[in-house]
């Protein structure tokens, strides 16, 4: 069924799916099939053959593999296997509950024969039994032995029904491959053999362990894209090159001109110039966005002469070889690989693209010392210098809900509405490394909360939004190269590892984002929620400003207390301290989880209302989760109850839900 998002197939994805050309296995029904038009949901990964797709799947069917009962189409939870085939069940199956009989759809389709004359395997011929029993196989394939079975009549043999039968038999046994003309290469099913190294000689991906075409004598494995749809022996593309190029067909290392990368097999080469070049890197962009850089960056086939490291993973490139150049910027560089990931690259490519000229700038200029800001059209904002000592305590930014503090801010000339220089500077859109669409600024004029996806706090001030991707603007307006006062040698930059590594902030080690030192000696780097903490802020606890410490290098000669929770405090670990050093507070005591909602303004948390409390009073509420006193800046009031219900921080509201 059509849709404007797409191609709605429900029985198999919930997303509208767009129509795709994939030469890999369908995850419909775990096949490969020789017409590769199909389905594709890029939220889910998953692929849809054009075939099954199309096919009307019947609620119930009867199948002689299984004659006694009716078959029901299923959705398959995982882990379960074909007792036709053996195959794992992909996406939906057959199946029959009351006697735990499941059939995919491959074999709902193409059914077993009857009666078998394959006298490779057997001289007799051999009759399905369509009943579940146990044997064992004479094929001594060493798989259980318990299923449907052809057995010989004439002799006491038995097979699995893929042993002798397999929905495979759909692609021939043999067949002549123009790269590997010596010998016909044979279809196999199961674990390559020891000897081959079980990936594809064309393509290098690792062979289907259940399908694919081998040469015993020459050790020569394709796996069944190569076979279904070979790649071309020469071809002619000026994207990659100005020659033809030729499929070189071997194991051999080269140099890929497009990347610098090695490759171990079957490049495309040129033999007039030398140049070689992976087959996956025919398809490289010409013209992209990256979200590294707030310019377009274009293809080259050599850099040139840049002494530059990678915009993207921030190592050395040999401008000797192709990669991305930004036109405005010199020096800016990226591989071809880094610039092309999926967490770098939208997959647009632009090249013929009118590049849309669009103002990101967030006010307009009155006098040297006023503006009008876009979020408050209605009053011009006049700037007041901060002089670094008094401390604005009762005004909020409006865009990052801190209090205004020491800094310079801009505030409405008739209203309440304020804003930290640097919030009224956020452009308007911009692009961020946790994100490939650009992110728009949006004012949140209804203060509804949303959850940052970088630090995970609670806000209802500004965020910047694309789609479902929301950050808060402190998060949003983090950029390489980041430095932060805690280490101030050395810039630290967002590059994604599969490494459990811990937060010099807070300890923690389990944080999705992170921001690194790239240097080979230094091992730091800060969670987006340590990053963005205030330098300095005002609690009741003080009369002074409190400033963010980094924790004590040396070991502490006595106990550090914090004078909120009156409880201990480890000195290697970041906290705030007083003017004279004196106080060792804990950073949550001192910030809490709520100081991203504006005070006086009403929350919807967990689909409750709560109303945000400013702590500044000499009495102080006890919270109904916690059973003791709210110390935090931020406190909750819940609405809507005859008696007055309190809660000291966003997380106690998770109780309430």
């Amino acid at each position: 069924m059509e849709s404007e998002g797409g191609v709605l197939l429900p029985l198999f994805d919930e997303h509208p799916m767009m129509p795709w050309n994939d030469l890999r296995k369908g995850d419909c029904c775990g096949r490969y099939e020789s017409q590769s038009d199909g389905y594709y949901c890029k939220n889910c990964n998953f692929f849809v053959h054009k075939k099954c797709g199309n096919d009307e799947l019947s609620q119930f069917i009867n199948n002689p593999s299984h004659p006694n009962h009716t078959l029901q189409l299923r959705h398959d939870k995982g882990g379960n296997i074909c007792d036709l085939c053996g195959w794992k069940i992909a996406k939906l199956c057959y199946r029959c509950q009351m006697c735990d009989f499941d059939l995919d759809l491959h074999c709902a389709k193409r059914q077993p024969p009857n009666v078998i004359d394959n006298f490779e395997t057997h001289p007799h011929k051999l009759i399905l039994l369509k009943e579940r029993t146990e044997f064992d196989c004479s094929a001594e394939c060493g798989k259980a032995s318990v299923g449907l079975t052809y057995k010989c009549d004439e002799c006491d043999v038995a097979f699995h029904v893929d042993c002798v039968w397999h929905p495979a038999t759909d692609h021939p046994t043999e067949v002549n491959h123009p790269y590997h003309s010596l010998h016909p290469l044979k279809l196999l099913t199961g674990p390559p053999p020891d000897y081959s190294d079980g990936t594809c000689r064309l393509c290098g991906t690792e062979s289907d362990k259940e399908l694919f075409y081998h040469c015993s004598s020459c050790n020569f494995t394709l796996d069944m894209p190569c076979v279904l749809n070979p790649p071309q022996k020469s071809l002619v593309d000026p994207k990659a090159h100005d020659h033809q190029l030729t499929l070189l067909p071997r194991l051999d290392s080269f140099t890929c001109n497009a990347c610098g990368l090695k490759g171990d097999r079957s490049p495309y080469a040129c033999f007039d110039c030398g140049f070689m070049i992976h087959q996956d890197c025919l398809g490289l962009p010409r013209v992209i966005n990256i979200n590294r850089h707030d310019h377009r960056v274009y293809r080259t086939t050599v850099l040139g002469v840049v002494d530059s490291v990678c915009g993207v993973c921030r190592k050395k490139v040999d401008w000797t070889y192709g990669g991305f150049s930004c036109k405005r910027c010199p020096g800016y560089v990226a591989h071809s690989k880094c610039a092309t990931r999926n967490d770098v690259w939208n997959g647009k490519e632009l090249e013929g693209v009118p590049e849309e000229e669009e103002g990101t700038e967030p006010y307009v200029v009155i006098d040297e010392n006023t503006i009008q800001h876009f979020s408050h059209k209605e009053h011009y904002l006049r700037r007041i210098h901060g002089n670094g000592v008094l401390y604005e305590e009762n005004k909020r930014c409006s865009a990052c809900i801190h209090p205004i503090g020491l800094q310079s801010f801009y505030g409405c000339v008739d209203c309440d509405f304020s804003l930290h220089r640097k919030c009224a500077e956020c452009p308007k859109r911009r692009r961020h490394v946790l994100h490939n669409e650009r992110l728009t600024l949006v004012t949140n004029k209804d203060l509804e909360v949303f959850s940052c996806d970088a630090c995970y706090r609670r806000s209802n001030g500004f965020m910047y939004k694309d789609g479902g991707k929301e950050l808060d603007v402190s998060c949003g307006l983090i950029s390489e190269p980041f430095v932060h006062p805690s280490h101030p040698e050395h810039p630290l930059y967002y590059i994604p590892t599969e490494e459990v590594e811990i937060c010099n902030g807070c300890k923690n080690s389990k944080e999705d984002y992170v921001l690194r030192c790239i240097e080979d000696d230094c091992r730091f780097l800060l969670c987006f929620k340590c990053a963005t903490l205030p330098q300095v802020v005002k609690h009741r606890v003080d009369d002074h400003p409190l400033s963010l410490c980094y924790g004590e290098e040396e070991e502490a000669s006595g106990k550090y207390w914090c004078d909120i929770c009156e409880k201990e405090t480890d000195p290697k670990e970041w906290f705030y301290t007083c003017k004279d050093q004196r106080a060792s507070l804990h950073r949550e005591c001192v910030v809490g989880d709520s100081a991203g909602l504006m005070p006086r303004s009403i929350a919807e948390i967990w689909c409750k209302s709560f109303e945000v409390e400013l702590n500044n009073s000499v009495t102080r509420p006890f919270c109904r989760r916690c059973k003791y006193r709210c110390e935090y800046p931020i406190y909750l009031k819940l609405l809507g109850r005859t008696s007055e219900t309190y809660l000291c921080s966003v997380s106690c509201t998770f109780w309430f839900r």
